[in-house]
């Protein structure tokens, strides 16, 4: 018994279904859906040559050349890779742009291989149409945001409440200039995507009012969603008061012991250090203007003076020395410049704890 092309994008979303890309390649790289693999109709050139010629020459003359360019052994070796997808995945759908010609086509060369496999209405135009819609919607929802310094959990906090919307976990990016992971951030549509689908989950739990990380409107190189946005502008904020040195450790943890044990698991031991020297680096040479030229020139010596004890003896101290100094003549004063302009938004202080449990009882 064959199932049904699919039109419930929710249930598709909030039950992780695994989705089967036809687009060219360079169409899944600019966004797709996290639980999506390209197993493309055609490739960039062939998609471009088929493209032009619908242009010229029209639908019919536009089909008959992608036959030409698929077929045979390049056309069984692809219909392989789909045959493989849907076995791996019984419950699962593919699906082209529109929802349109790629996707039937599709669809019959799998009935030929003896496997009748759904698609979804519409495609991926209709699918990201209706994640849009999901964050416009939900930005309407009642919110409360979680601010504090820097180093203050308010990241590991939005992940441990059932309400929590984790915006730079969305974007794997941590929103400061010492925010990036070993792995890529994310493409603004991709980040988009999956913050969507993160709500979807939310709404099918029960919640109805959200919390997230008191941001900015970039986090590192994609833009908070407008709707996102606007709304935190209005959102009262609840301000974690964690004492310097718990903050401390929280930053060493995350951007020094983690990072670096991510990049030597990523490239190897020498080639790890390095680049994890250089991302450090990187994130001082980004804020230089603001620090001051001197500040930044003492603050990095200091810096590359700690990776070399830690890379020669694993001594973690020197560290704490330009994260302090980082977190008291850059970090502090301006965030609270930034919090004093939203002073009467501040509904709630405390230390992490607090914060934690007057959530719990205000914003469930």
């Amino acid at each position: 018994m064959s199932r049904r092309n699919c039109q419930d994008f929710r249930q598709l979303f909030i039950n992780d279904t695994p989705l089967m890309d036809m687009r060219a390649p360079v169409e899944f790289e600019q966004g797709a859906f996290p639980t999506s693999i390209n197993r493309p109709l055609m490739l960039d050139e062939e998609r471009q040559a088929v493209g032009t010629c619908y242009k010229k020459h029209g639908q019919e003359a536009a089909i008959a050349l992608g036959h030409e360019l698929v077929h045979g052994e390049i056309k069984a070796e692809r219909v392989a890779q789909w045959k493989a997808f849907c076995e791996a995945n019984p419950n699962g759908y593919l699906y082209c742009f529109r929802g349109g010609l790629r996707s039937r086509i599709t669809q019959q060369w799998l009935k030929e291989a003896g496997v009748d496999y759904p698609f979804v209405e519409g495609g991926y135009k209709a699918l990201r149409r209706f994640l849009i819609d999901t964050i416009d919607e939900v930005a309407t929802k009642p919110m409360t945001l979680i601010g504090g310094n820097t180093g203050c959990g308010k990241t590991i906090m939005v992940n441990e409440i059932a309400n929590g919307i984790d915006l730079e976990g969305a974007a794997n990016h941590r929103g400061s200039s010492f925010g990036r992971y070993v792995t890529a951030q994310r493409t603004q549509i991709n980040f988009e995507n999956v913050l969507a689908i993160a709500m979807l989950k939310k709404q099918a739990a029960g919640v109805s009012h959200f919390v997230y990380e008191d941001e900015g409107k970039i986090i590192g190189s994609v833009s908070v969603p407008l709707a996102i946005n606007h709304a935190m502008q209005q959102a009262p904020i609840a301000i974690v008061d964690d004492p310097l040195d718990v903050r401390l450790e929280r930053l060493l943890d995350d951007y020094v012991v983690r990072m670096q044990r991510d990049f030597c698991a990523e490239y190897g031991e020498q080639q790890g250090w390095d680049r994890f020297a250089a991302y450090l680096e990187r994130g001082m040479f980004s804020i230089r203007k603001r620090l001051g030229f001197q500040r930044y020139e003492e603050l990095l010596l200091v810096q590359q003076q700690a990776v070399k004890a830690m890379q020669a003896n694993g001594e973690l101290s020197g560290h704490y020395d330009w994260l302090s100094l980082l977190l008291e003549q850059y970090y502090d004063p301006m965030y609270t410049y930034q919090l004093g302009k939203k002073a009467d938004r501040i509904v709630f202080r405390g230390e992490y704890a607090d914060v934690k449990a007057w959530l719990a009882d205000n914003c469930a």
